[in-house]
């Protein structure tokens, strides 16, 4: 049984080599965008960036404002 085991190990350098020419086989296979597909997608991510911040400002201004009435309040 262990001599079996010992007949399927492979070298590190095997494994690698084996490795990287699936990686290169796969890298073939990749469907990649285009650059205006790219471009595009690009802005759609920027300006989705952009009004989550905006979204998170208002909604951490209105939680502070909250708090900070709470908390006047209370001390009163």
């Amino acid at each position: 049984m262990a001599a079996e085991v010992e007949g399927k190990k492979q070298s590190w350098v095997e494994n690698t080599r084996a490795y990287l020419g699936d990686i290169r086989s796969e890298m073939r296979r990749v469907t990649w965008p285009s650059r205006k597909q790219v471009e595009s997608t690009t802005i759609v991510v920027i300006l989705s960036v952009f009004a989550f911040a905006a979204y998170f400002k208002v909604v951490d201004w209105a939680l502070q404002e909250t708090v900070v009435r709470a908390q006047q309040a209370l001390l009163k």
